[in-house]
This record gives structure tokens, sequence and C-alpha cells, in this order.
């Protein structure tokens, strides 16, 4: 494009502009040369070699965030798909071996940028890829939506939505119809069907601008374990005598016969748009309302409402790591039996790992989800682990209700929601006193921060390294290992 005679302000279309980069994120960066140096564009859904028409939606001094209009050309990576492209992998069309080279160069830079630590790539370790590049994922949401959202073009009109919300907005849904390549295929095969059952009840489905209708989400769970699904149906009450639930469970049945574990209906009537609801509003319909997974020998049952790793396989190669990481801190601290903290611990994974471990003799779990937590106290009943003790509580919360463990922790497990851990809990856990911290991260910009604050407490960087847990996403993993001298 001819820098000379464009114009960078808000709103202006931007013609053949070269995507030159992934940015932190999964936004394409592109440059433009002017003459006060090189002005930065992120587009967004764009990949690296691709020449492209992109509209700016915001500006800034030395920055500007693009929406893409259109691929004039597309990147000579750019590989044939044989799934359905979906919202939730924008780098499907890229080779594995070119996704994980800029996931791991974009994220490394802006680790060091966020956390101050310039040496970062000399305390970097390995990039894990994902045992499985396709199908891997154990968990799906799909949407109901009277807006449909055209498959490549985005045009909107009214309809019966079944599938994914367009990137970047929440109204909007792209009919799944095929195998998308990331879920079960043969449920996704057959996402065409279940859609038009829905709308042969002339139940409506939610209405994201009226707040209203039938039909909200499919919530999908999948046990790779025992190679089956178990499904969460979430409507509205409005006209529920007129559905008939029970051949919405044959429907399941004819399409997945033995593997269909068991199927949920679920109510929910708030506005606002989220599927997760209380375990109360909630009727098991068929089967069982659990299924089991297993990771490094040990099996876990999970709910619909708790949190588990989204790539199995790949799960078990990050608790490897984080269990290497934590002998490696209780190495340097010249711990033995001590006890073990697993903050955000979820459905108690890495506590019972961490109880195998026969250096340490006390693992204490917190989470706030109370499900998830009465799935870890089942779950270490079923393994068979003594040891532990779990505890549903906020994390800040309950390091203030029990101050005796300030001192007496050998090592510190984290792994936080996406947004990090707020200060004052990270405050908590560094007067907690511990030798060593793992910390595991699903957004490594907020581990960069929190990294940060434990460098200002005296914790240093030890150990670092990636692990891909979310091919063709933008998402990454990442486990650091802080120690105090």
């Amino acid at each position: 494009m001819d820098t000379n005679t464009v114009k960078i302000k808000k709103g202006a279309i931007l013609e053949n502009v070269q995507i030159e980069d992934v940015a932190f994120g999964g936004e394409g960066l592109a440059k433009l040369k002017t003459e006060h140096g090189d002005y930065v564009l992120f587009v967004k859904n764009s990949l690296p070699g691709q020449l492209v028409h992109a509209k700016i939606v915001k500006k800034k001094k030395r920055f500007a965030k693009c929406k893409l209009i259109k691929v004039v050309q597309p990147s000579k990576d750019e590989i044939d798909l044989p799934y359905q492209p979906i919202p939730g992998a924008p780098f499907a069309r890229l080779p594995i071996e070119k996704q994980e080279q800029y996931k791991e160069s974009s994220t490394l830079e802006m680790f060091k940028r966020l956390s101050g630590i310039e040496e970062i790539k000399d305390l970097y370790e390995t990039y894990i890829s994902s045992p499985l590049v396709w199908h891997y994922r154990n968990k799906m949401e799909y949407s109901f939506s009277t807006l449909v959202s055209e498959l490549g073009t985005g045009e909107e009109s009214e309809g019966f939505a079944l599938g994914f919300k367009r990137r970047g907005q929440w109204w909007a849904v792209e009919n799944l119809e095929a195998d998308s390549g990331l879920f079960d295929a043969q449920f996704e095969g057959a996402m065409l069907s279940i859609r038009q059952y829905c709308e042969q009840t002339n139940l409506p489905p939610w209405n994201p601008a009226k707040s209203e209708g039938f039909f909200r989400f499919l919530v999908v769970r999948k046990s790779y374990a025992h190679d089956e699904l178990l499904f969460n149906l979430v409507t509205t009450s409005s006209k529920l005598e007129q559905f008939d639930k029970m051949a919405f469970v044959d429907l399941l049945k004819g399409i997945l016969g033995e593997r269909l574990a068991g199927v949920i209906h679920t109510i929910n009537d708030e506005i606002g748009d989220v599927a997760k609801q209380p375990a109360e509003q909630s009727t098991l319909l068929y089967g069982k309302e659990k299924i089991v997974e297993n990771i490094l020998g040990l099996d876990f049952e999970i709910s619909m409402q708790s949190f588990f790793q989204t790539n199995p396989k790949c799960a078990e190669k990050l608790y490897s790591k984080v269990i290497e990481y934590v002998q490696a801190g209780m190495e340097h601290s010249g711990t033995t039996n001590a006890v073990a903290m697993d903050l955000f611990c979820g459905t108690g994974t890495i506590a019972q790992l961490l109880a195998n471990d026969s250096n340490i003799d006390q693992v204490i779990g917190v989470d706030i989800v109370a499900e998830a937590i009465e799935d870890a106290k089942e779950n270490a009943k079923r393994n068979g682990i003594d040891g532990i003790q779990f505890y549903a509580a906020d994390v800040r919360k309950f390091l203030f209700d029990y101050p005796q463990y300030k001192g007496k922790i050998g090592t510190i497990v984290l792994d936080p929601p996406r947004g990090g851990i707020v200060p004052k809990a990270l405050q908590r856990i560094i007067e907690l006193g511990a030798k060593s911290i793992v910390y595991v991260s699903c957004n490594p910009s907020t581990q960069a921060r929190d990294a940060a604050t434990l460098m200002e407490a005296g914790y240093e960087l030890k150990r670092f390294c990636l692990a891909d847990q979310f091919p063709h996403t933008a998402h990454i993993e990442s486990i650091a290992l802080f120690e105090r001298p």
C-alpha cells in the first residue's frame, strides 16, 4: 500500500496491508512506514503472510486496532482444512509447526515486556506440544440464537442458529453443520440434524435483542477414558410444557447409542448470557450426571459445573512438568515431608498428584467452586489417596481465616483463572513464606504481571516453559517455578 497517501484515522479503510507476524493474543501484526517510524496495526482474524483490507476501529499514537474487511491474498503457509471453520479456531489453516512458532515467540516477547525479566529466553526450557492436534477438547458449549451469522461472509439474518458465536461479539451465531475438528467428530457430524429437530418443535431459540426465547445452550462434556458424552440442555421455562424432553433424549440416543453417558436439563430464565447455572436448577433426564476421566493413572469424576483441563492428553504432560517443578523447588529448599498447597485446585487433580509424592506429607487444596471441591473429595476417595484436605473458599479469605499455615508451607502450586490473582490474595500467598511457588497459567500475560510482584517480594524466576493445550487458537498455557533464597 502507498503509505504516503494513507490517513491513519478511526474508520479509515487500509487496502493491501501485509500481515507480517502474530501478536500475543492472536491478532495479526502489520507495520506502516511513516515519517515518524513504524506505525503498528493489529488486525483481528488475520494470518501472517496474508494481504488484507482492514478498517481502523481504534487509533492510538503508535498503533491501531483494526477489523479485517477482506483477505485479498492468502498466506503461502495456509493449508486446506478438512473441517468446518469455526470462530474459536482462527489458526486452523496454519500448519501446527507454524502455530507453535508464532505462539512461542509472541509469548516470550510479551512476558519479557510485562514482567521486566530480560533473561526470560535464557530461563525458558521447552514448548510442550499437544499429543492430539485435532479432536482434543473434552468440553464444548454451543449457543442458540435467532440471529444467524453466515459462515464466511458474516452477514446476519433472522433464523434458527445452533453453533458458535461469531468471534468478538455475543449475539450472532454461526451454524455448525459438520465436524469442527476440535471436539467429537460423531456428535458434531450430527449437529445439523439436532438443530433441525429443535427447530421443528416450534419453540424459539434465544433472542439476544429481546432476552427471550426457549433454547439457550447445549453444553457437552466428553470422557476420553471411557469414550462417552454427557449433555446439558439449557432452556428457559417459557412454554416448557410444550417441550418433549424424553424425545430429545431419544434423539441423542439414536445418534450416539451407548456413548451417551447422560442428559441433564437446566432452566435459565436470567437475562445474563451464561450457560452455567446452580445445580438445583438442573434435572437429570437420563443416565448419570458425571463422567470420569483418567489423568496419569488417577480417576477424576467431573460434573457439569466443575473446571477440568480442556485437553486431557496434553494435561498429562503439563501436570508431569508441574510435579517436576515442585520436586525441584523442594530440593532447593531442602524440605522433606512438607505441607504443599494447591490454590485454585478445581477438582483436585494437582493436589492428588502431589499427595502421591513421598516427600510431601500433607496437601491443602482450595477452590471457590463448592461443586468442584465436592468432586475433589470424591476423587480422592475414589483413588484411595490420603493426606489431602480440601476447602471450598475464596483463596484470599481462606488464607486470612487459616493463619496457622504461615511459615509451614514447603511449596505452593497456583493455577488461577484467566484473570490471574487479585493483588490482596497474591500478597496473602507471599506472606505464607513458601520457599518455592509453581505458577500454572492459562493466561501468561496475567502471570507476567504477577511475576513482577513475586520478584519484588524476593522470589526469583528459575524455570519457565509453555504447553500448547489449545491448538488452532491463540491460547497457550505457561508454567513457572519461583524460588526464594
